[in-house]
């Protein structure tokens, strides 16, 4: 299981993230760092609603508003995700996905904030039977295939 506490592992993950996505931003010629980002952002955003949301509503059912705020979020990086790799596509110009990346950047930089400084910390104040799962599976979960958002475009998740 992973030994640091779960607030700072998570926001490890966002600056992984962020590094990755600004790390393109400056050298769009190489899409690897981007790349590993997007797969990073999505598994992250996975970790947090199968995971860590759960884990805190049950701490805390008070933060059902604020757990709906990130869930509305996440669906809005999440289709913004599905732009950049539209406008990235195999043949596309590098340079051609830029202007979503900068939008990518600003939502996070506000969504990330508010994660790290609200959410996050109650999760290492959580039973630590109960905050079990996220940690084994910030360990070594992978995003399943043809998971999605609970509330990207479309509003129904592919595994629901």
């Amino acid at each position: 299981m992973q030994s640091d506490p779960l607030a700072t592992a998570l926001e490890h993950e966002h600056h992984e993230i962020d590094a990755g996505i600004e790390a393109f931003i400056a050298a769009p010629s190489d899409r690897q760092p981007l790349d590993r980002a997007i797969g990073a952002l999505r598994r992250h955003i996975y970790l947090e609603e199968e995971f860590l949301f759960p884990l805190l509503l049950t701490v805390e059912p008070g933060l059902v508003a604020p757990v709906s705020v990130m869930l509305r979020e996440h669906a809005q990086i999440w289709d913004t995700l599905d732009a950049v790799e539209r406008q990235l596509g195999a043949n596309a110009d590098p340079g051609a996905g830029l202007a979503a990346c900068e939008q990518l950047t600003a939502q996070l930089l506000h969504h990330n904030l508010k994660e790290e400084r609200i959410l996050y910390p109650l999760a290492d104040v959580a039973p630590a039977s109960a905050a079990d799962p996220l940690g084994k599976a910030l360990d070594s979960a992978a995003l399943p295939d043809g998971w999605m958002c609970q509330r990207a475009a479309g509003g129904q998740r592919r595994d629901s």
